[in-house]
C-alpha cells in the first residue's frame, strides 16, 4: 500500500544493517511489502533475512533421518512446515546462513534452499473517507450480490493479524494462528491486516461501516509479522500450509516479492493441490520486476477509478489479474474506517471476487474458479494478456454469472508421465535421485514412484522429484515406474525404467566384543554358580551365536548378546577350572575369552 514516509534514522543512501547484523551494500533492494509505495515510489533497501534460519524443500522419499544427516554437518536442526516437504533449518549462532543456503542449494536431494527473507511493512494511507466505495461499482459487485455474498467460503488473511473487536469484522472471524509468537493470539499488532481483511470480507447488511466484496465470507486471521509489520517467508509458508491443511479455499498475502520466494511458491502450490487459490500483491515499485510467472500464485496489480494502472503498481509477465487499489474504503484497527491504496488492497479485492464465485458454486473445483476469474476479467490493456493488467481487471458480476452457468464436463484425459532420470540401464547407488516429468490438460495433482512394484513416495508439487535409498535393495536390476494422477482421478503409468543397483559391499572383518561377566577370574566357587556373558558386534547383536565351555566341554549355547548358565560345582574336583566363552557374528568372525576359577 501507499505509505507516508517514516523516519529512517539514517541519511538517504546510507548502508542499512540486516537482521543478521552484517552490512550488504550494493545489493538490489527488497521491494517493501504490504503495499510498499510511499507517494507512489518504492523505498529501496537491502535484502534482509532471519539470522540462523534457512528454508529447504526436500524431494519426496527423503526420510527425516536422511535429511537430518544432510544438515547435521552445518549444525542444523530441521522443522517441517505442516504436512508439506518444506523444512526450516535452524543453524547455530556461528553458522553463516548465506554459506549454508548456497551449499544446501547444491544438494541434489533438495528442490531448493533459500534464506528466510524478511519482509518489512508500512501502514496504508488513512485518508478521510471521500466519497462512495467506487471500487465496488467498478467491479459490478452489487449485481454479483444478487447471487452470492461469499457465504460458506473462508479466506485466510496472512498479515499482521485482525482486529477481532471491529464491528465490521467480529462476526466474520474463524480461529487462526499466530506464527510469529506461535500461539492462538491473532490480534492485529500493526493495523495492516485489519485493512486487508476489511477489503475482502467486512460484514454485509449490518447497517454500519463499509461494504466489502464478499460480505458473508469468513476470515481466518493468520499473523505472520512482528509488531512493526515485518514478517518472514518461513512464517508465510507456514501460514499457507496451515490454512491448506484445514480446507481453506482462498488465501491472501499482501506482501511484495512473493513470486520470487521459492518457499512461498511451494507452499502456495501445496494449497492449490488441496483445492485452494492464493492471491498476492504484485508490488508497488512502479517497475517491471521481471519475476518468473508461476501458476501457484495469482499476482494482482492495482487500478484506479479510470481503469488505468496505478503509477506505483509493479508489473511484468508474472501478473495474472488487476483490481481496484487506489483510495479503497476499508476497516482500520481500533474500530474505525479509512481509505487505503496499494496492490496490497487490490489483491484482497480479487480474492473477494473468488470467494463470491465459490459461494455461488461451491461444487466447482478451484481450477474452474481460477479459469473463470481469468476469462471473465475485463480486458483493459493491450488485447489479451499483458504485463500491466495480466488477464484483465476482475469483474464480480461476470465471474459469478459464469460460475453459475458453468457446466462441469467430465475430464477423461489422463496425464502424460515419464521418468526423466535416471535413464534405463544406468547404475545407481546410495541415496539416488529420481526425476519425473508429468503434465495434464488441467493439472497433475500427484505422482507416485514405485520401485519393483512397491510405492516409494508421493510428490504433489512440480517439479516432481524423489530421493531413493538404494541400499534397501539387493544389488541387481530394479524397475522404476511413475504414476501420475489428475484432479478427476485419471491416472497414467509411465514406461518402466530398469536400472542397475550397485552398492559397494564392505566385508565385515571385525569380531564381536565378548566378556564373561560372572564369575570373575581367580574367584573361588561353590554350590550353584551363575555364569553370564555379554557380547556386542558392529553389525548388531542379533546375528551373534555364543557357546559356553567348562574345562573344554560345551555346556550351553545361545543367540544374541547374552548367555546365562547355572553351574553345579558340588561334584567338581578341588583345584582350578577353566570357563571359556566363544562368540561368532553373522560374517563368521569369532572371539574367545576365558577365566580360571578354583574350588
Amino acid at each position: 500500500m501507499q505509505t507516508s514516509p517514516r523516519p529512517q534514522g539514517a541519511a538517504a543512501g546510507a548502508p542499512q544493517r540486516m537482521a543478521s547484523g552484517r552490512l550488504r551494500p550494493g545489493r538490489l533492494a527488497l521491494a517493501i511489502a504490504l503495499g510498499l509505495c510511499a507517494q507512489g515510489h518504492a523505498h529501496a533497501g537491502p535484502d534482509e533475512w532471519a539470522k540462523g534460519r534457512v528454508i529447504v524443500q526436500a524431494r519426496a522419499g527423503l526420510s527425516d533421518a536422511q535429511l537430518g544427516a544432510i544438515v547435521k554437518p552445518h549444525g542444523g536442526a530441521a522443522r517441517r512446515l505442516g504436512a508439506s516437504n518444506l523444512f526450516v533449518i535452524t543453524l547455530p549462532p556461528a553458522q553463516s546462513e548465506v554459506a549454508t543456503a548456497a551449499i544446501l542449494a547444491r544438494n541434489p536431494h533438495f528442490k531448493f534452499a533459500e534464506l528466510d527473507y524478511k519482509v518489512p511493512a508500512a501502514f496504508a494511507v488513512n485518508d478521510p473517507y471521500a466519497g462512495s466505495a467506487w471500487h465496488l461499482a467498478k467491479i459490478n459487485a452489487s449485481t454479483a450480490w444478487d447471487t452470492s455474498l461469499g457465504g460458506g467460503i473462508t479466506v485466510a488473511v496472512l498479515d499482521s493479524g485482525v482486529d477481532a473487536a471491529h464491528p465490521d469484522l467480529s462476526s466474520r472471524l474463524v480461529p487462526g494462528w499466530n506464527f510469529y509468537d506461535n500461539n492462538a493470539n491473532t490480534s492485529d499488532v500493526y493495523g495492516h491486516g485489519t485493512q486487508v481483511a476489511g477489503s475482502v470480507a467486512a460484514a454485509a447488511n449490518n447497517g454500519i461501516g463499509v461494504a466489502s466484496v464478499a460480505g458473508q465470507a469468513n476470515i481466518m486471521p493468520i499473523r505472520v509479522t512482528d509488531t512493526t509489520g515485518a514478517g518472514y517467508t518461513s512464517m508465510i509458508a507456514s501460514g499457507l500450509t496451515y490454512a491448506a491443511d484445514r480446507g481453506v479455499r482462498v488465501a491472501n498475502i499482501s506482501f511484495a516479492n512473493m513470486p520470487s520466494r521459492a518457499a512461498v511458491v511451494s507452499a502456495a502450490q501445496y494449497m492449490k493441490d488441496k483445492g485452494g487459490l492464493v492471491f498476492v500483491a504484485a508490488g508497488n515499485s512502479g517497475t517491471d520486476l521481471g519475476f518468473t510467472p508461476t501458476t501457484a500464485l495469482i499476482p494482482v496489480s492495482a487500478t484506479d477509478k479510470n481503469d488505468l494502472k496505478a503509477s506505483w503498481s509493479s508489473f511484468g509477465t508474472y501478473v495474472s489479474l488487476a483490481a481496484p487499489g487506489v483510495g479503497v474504503y476499508t476497516t482500520n484497527r481500533g474500530g474505525g474506517y479509512g481509505t487505503a491504496s496499494g496492490t496490497s488492497i487490490a489483491s484482497p479485492v480479487a480474492a473477494g471476487v473468488a470467494a463470491l464465485a465459490m459461494g455461488a458454486r461451491p461444487d466447482l473445483k478451484s481450477s474452474d474458479i481460477e479459469r473463470i476469474l481469468l476469462t471473465t476479467a475485463v480486458d483493459i490493456g493491450a488485447a489479451g494478456k499483458d504485463t500491466y493488467f495480466g488477464n484483465g481487471r476482475v469483474d464480480a458480476s461476470r465471474a459469478v454469472a459464469a460460475a453459475q452457468a458453468h457446466v462441469s464436463t467430465a475430464d477423461t484425459q489422463a496425464p502424460t508421465v515419464g521418468i526423466a532420470a535416471p535413464v534405463g540401464s544406468s547404475t545407481v547407488s546410495g541415496l539416488a535421485t529420481v526425476d519425473v516429468a508429468a503434465s495434464d490438460n488441467v493439472g497433475v495433482v500427484a505422482v507416485d514412484l514405485l520401485v519393483n512394484g512397491v510405492k516409494l513416495a508421493t510428490d504433489s508439487a512440480a517439479p516432481h522429484a524423489f530421493s531413493w535409498d538404494t541400499t534397501r535393495l539387493p544389488n541387481g536390476t530394479a524397475n522404476l515406474v511413475a504414476v501420475a494422477y489428475d484432479a478427476a482421478g485419471n491416472a497414467k503409468t509411465s514406461v518402466a525404467v530398469a536400472v542397475n543397483v550397485a552398492n559397494n559391499l564392505v566385508a565385515d572383518t571385525s569380531p564381536p566384543a565378548l566378556t564373561i561377566k560372572n564369575p570373575t577370574a581367580g574367584s573361588k566357587v561353590s554350590g550353584t554358580v551363575g555364569i553370564s556373558t555379554a557380547a556386542s558386534d558392529n553389525s548388531g547383536s542379533a546375528g551373534i551365536r555364543q557357546s559356553l565351555l567348562i574345562n573344554g566341554q560345551q555346556v550351553a549355547t545361545a543367540t544374541g548378546g547374552a548367555l546365562s548358565y547355572s553351574w553345579n560345582t558340588r561334584k567338581l574336583a578341588t583345584g582350578s577350572h577353566t570357563i571359556t566363552a566363544v562368540a561368532t557374528d553373522a560374517a563368521g568372525n569369532s572371539m574367545k575369552t576365558s577365566v580360571t576359577v578354583s574350588r
